[in-house]
């Protein structure tokens, strides 16, 4: 078919993954479609174009280079990688402290980098390709009490996203950095509070985050089917996106562009009341 594209998805299993499976085939492209566990995503009908494959994002470099490259193999090329696989690790930073922030980022960072990482030489090797990384508003929003350790990895994975649009342009392989609000997908918010280290001091934040944490589910404003459309339009060139240029960024939620709006005013407010001092620290 003219114009079909083999995509890579991570995290099928449910939520943004599962719906961006089944609107990429239903535009005539061809999916590999990942999760950590198999039988997870056994759930999608037969279809010729789709590729059912293990991939645990936390494997470690060399595993997931072969299982990457065995999926190269499958379609020969990989041209749209969706960085999808990820979660949240409820918990206020002290009381969670580096273990938890280092399992956070092992998924949500690191995993990313090297999923990244083993399907960028067969992008290269055809000096084209499209990599999706789904991002969160939170890392503009971190103040959210728990959040803490999701929103920073979120941020980290933003800024990779930024440097790697950069490095990847003169190999016309293009950065999405998907910045979604909040969205009603299955899970989004089952992972247990982490309360294995209590202190005295956090007990009322910590009584508060746990009752407001999960207050949202059912009741996101985001409808997942329409976001990932979006996506797909974005990537295909198609509906919504085009005669558009290639956006770096694609916000959305009306909540998301709230949350973005307001900081960056504050940021620009930073700039504006202080300004008198951001500027005196030059030499001569």
């Amino acid at each position: 078919m003219l114009g079909q594209k083999v995509w890579l998805i991570t995290g099928t299993s449910s939520g943004f993954g599962r719906r961006l499976t089944s609107l990429a085939l239903a535009r005539g492209d061809r999916v590999i479609a990942t999760a950590r566990t198999l039988s997870k995503i056994e759930h999608f009908p037969q279809h010729p174009n789709l590729h059912l494959m293990q991939l645990d994002v936390n494997a470690g470099t060399k595993e997931i280079k072969t299982r990457i490259d065995h999926a190269a193999r499958v379609w020969n090329g990989i041209d749209v990688l969706v960085n999808n696989a990820g979660y949240g690790l409820p918990s206020l930073l002290e009381e969670g402290g580096a273990s938890l922030m280092l399992r956070q980022f092992q998924t949500n960072f690191f995993g990313v980098v090297n999923v990244c990482n083993a399907a960028l030489p067969h992008m290269r090797k055809k000096r084209n390709g499209t990599v999706v990384v789904i991002g969160s508003r939170s890392a503009w929003k971190p103040e959210t009490r728990g959040l803490g350790f999701y929103a920073a990895s979120k941020a980290a994975v933003h800024t990779m996203s930024e440097s790697l649009a950069s490095e990847l342009e003169p190999f016309n392989i293009r950065v999405l950095l998907v910045e979604p609000g909040s969205f009603r997908t299955e899970g989004i918010l089952g992972h247990p509070w982490d309360c294995s280290n209590p202190i005295p001091d956090y007990d009322e934040q910590r009584a508060d985050g746990r009752v407001n944490f999960s207050k949202p589910a059912g009741k996101q404003p985001g409808d997942p089917d329409k976001a990932m459309k979006i996506v797909v339009d974005v990537v295909k060139g198609e509906g919504c996106a085009a005669g558009r240029e290639w956006p770096l960024y694609l916000v959305l939620g009306k909540d998301a562009e709230v949350d973005i709006r307001n900081k960056c005013a504050k940021v620009l407010k930073h700039l504006d009341d202080w300004s008198d001092v951001i500027r005196g620290v030059d030499v001569g």
